[in-house]
């Protein structure tokens, strides 16, 4: 589970309530797609003919620019979770963060979904031993991406959400 029990108004938006503006939420969606695509090399070289994560991830993109309905995007990334399910390692992995990716678009909180993901399929993708360093490296690449404008609402969210997201933003 990703997602906290109780959900943070910081990531609900301003029209159902909560404080997240549909700037930022934009925001948070192209992050997450950054980072699911950044890894998203590790499903396709193992399924090239399986093309629902990228749909997904082009799909929030389209979101953002107005081109897809929500529930567009939140589908395509139900379905690149579908590619995951039966899939081992690191493919299986990037399959999640683009479904989760594609799930920013219905509920922002799914942007760590994205990034946790990728940082674990960073590390199913090397030996043992160093796992635990790609692991680092994603992190901090994925931070190094970080918008301005919501870097310290992801950071304090990376912080929160940590233990629950494997603990793998301890970079």
């Amino acid at each position: 589970m990703i997602l906290p029990k109780v959900r943070d108004p910081r990531f609900v938006t301003i029209r159902r309530g909560g404080t997240l503006t549909d700037s930022d939420h934009h925001l948070l969606a192209l992050w997450a797609a950054s980072c699911a695509e950044h890894v998203l090399h590790l499903f396709e070289s193992a399924h090239p003919e399986d093309p629902r994560p990228r749909q997904s991830i082009e799909h929030v993109r389209a979101w953002v620019r107005g081109e897809v309905k929500m529930m567009e995007s939140r589908a395509a990334g139900g379905h690149a979770m579908g590619a995951a399910r039966d899939k081992r390692g690191a493919a299986r992995h990037a399959a999640y963060a683009a479904g989760q990716a594609g799930a920013v678009a219905h509920v922002a909180a799914h942007e760590l979904g994205a990034a946790a993901y990728a940082i674990k399929a960073a590390r199913a993708a090397v030996p043992d031993g160093e796992a635990e360093a790609a692991g680092r490296l994603e992190c901090q690449w994925q931070r190094d991406l970080l918008p301005e404008a919501i870097r310290e609402l992801v950071l304090d969210d990376q912080q929160l959400r940590n233990e629950i997201c494997w603990s793998v933003f301890t970079c």
